[in-house]
């Protein structure tokens, strides 16, 4: 991708966005929310993909991936007021249904425009599709990864404000805040399998599935990440203290140092 054409997408980025922006502070916040999450993950993209080698057209056309990952939440969240995909729509193909009426990708290259289209079509599934190979299968997991990074940053940041001021809080929780969590949610992770986002039934769930995440980290510098930030350290405190959170919690850092571990063998 040429540096034109990814300041083009810039800039339609910012102007579609704006367009959502209106009286209602709960839209407003939630919309905000989305927009600063797309611009951080380019970032993360930026910092992960330094150890691929890859030239710097691949880099510009990863960063229009990471820019545009998302942008069906708005549309999605206007529309719903809620960013649940089970109670509303598939964000990631009406990100593609709105790429395709804007004929925003048009003048791009056919393979760059596969990449962008195939990378935001499976950020939200839970496995990638077995068969996919070659720059298709590498801009996927590279955009899985920044995407994952930055919303461990999100969710730390609300559970927070959450937390400190509940009566100010206008972001959305989806899930209701009750106490406990779902049994099979934590035998999942502690047997190394991912977690479906059809069982969850708490918040607390929710956070036992984003600590789960780690399962689904591609790549290692991504879990380095991760742990320099303390991201985990900080989700398990937003659980309750119990003999059941103590052992999820052993297994998420005993694989994760695991896993850095043997890149460094």
């Amino acid at each position: 991708m040429k540096q034109k054409k990814l300041e083009e997408l810039r800039v339609w980025f910012d102007d579609y966005v704006a367009g959502f922006y209106g009286d209602d502070e709960f839209v407003n916040a939630n919309i905000k929310l989305k927009e600063d999450h797309s611009k951080r993950t380019c970032e993360e993209m930026a910092y992960l993909v330094e150890g691929f080698g890859l030239e710097p057209d691949q880099k510009r056309l990863l960063e229009a991936i990471a820019l545009l990952h998302d942008v069906g939440r708005f549309e999605q969240f206007a529309k719903y007021r809620t960013y649940n995909d089970p109670k509303s729509v598939n964000h990631c193909l009406l990100g593609l249904d709105v790429l395709n009426r804007t004929m925003l990708l048009e003048g791009l290259e056919a393979e760059e425009k596969r990449l962008i289209e195939k990378a935001i079509e499976y950020h939200g599934v839970k496995e990638l599709p077995k068969g996919l190979a070659g720059r298709c299968l590498l801009f996927s997991q590279l955009l899985r990864d920044s995407d994952k990074v930055d919303i461990f940053y999100v969710v730390s940041e609300c559970y927070t404000k959450y937390r400190d001021n509940p009566d100010e809080f206008n972001l959305e929780l989806e899930l209701p805040d009750e106490p406990g969590y779902s049994a099979g949610i934590v035998e999942d992770i502690l047997l190394g399998r991912r977690v479906d986002y059809s069982r969850l039934r708490t918040l607390n769930d929710m956070k036992l599935l984003q600590l789960g995440w780690v399962y689904d980290v591609n790549f290692t510098p991504t879990l380095e990440r991760i742990k320099q930030r303390r991201f985990l350290e900080m989700l398990v405190d937003f659980l309750p203290r119990t003999e059941d959170i103590r052992k999820v919690r052993d297994k998420i850092f005993e694989y994760v140092d695991f896993r850095i571990r043997k890149e460094l063998l």
